[in-house]
């Protein structure tokens, strides 16, 4: 979708043009969400940007699009541009990274527990 919403429309307050600019990207999005998704492709992946003209227009995330809407249409100029295109997303798996295992003080080693009928030296008794 890339359009072009006029902010001043007669017989409408500026709050309300708002509203139903934020609206239609809204239902955009959920008409897009409810198609088949192609096969292998895990998701659909919104390419947006928002500003006054197609020119100055910024790239935002899909999250954001209703606040850029609110900041486009505060700006001077008498319309606001919405582009949003859908694109295959793809999931990658996370590298999970461990960390090294450290020494906690006062916790024995695998090597240093005892077994149980192990008899005990006087310094390592749990006596002491």
């Amino acid at each position: 979708m890339r359009k072009t919403f006029p902010l001043e429309v007669p017989g409408r307050k500026s709050p309300r043009v708002i509203d139903s600019i934020k609206s239609d990207a809204r239902k955009y999005i959920k008409r897009e969400r409810r198609k088949e998704l192609p096969e292998g492709v895990d998701f659909l992946d919104f390419d947006c940007r928002v500003g006054t003209t197609g020119e100055n227009a910024v790239i935002v995330h899909v999250s954001e699009i209703s606040a850029a809407i609110e900041t486009a249409s505060k700006e001077e100029g008498s319309s606001v541009y919405v582009e949003i295109l859908a694109k295959p997303g793809y999931r990658t798996r996370r590298v999970v990274e461990t960390a090294p295992e450290e020494e906690v003080e006062g916790v024995p080693d695998e090597e240093e527990t005892f077994n149980e009928g192990e008899a005990y030296d006087e310094e390592d008794s749990p006596d002491n």
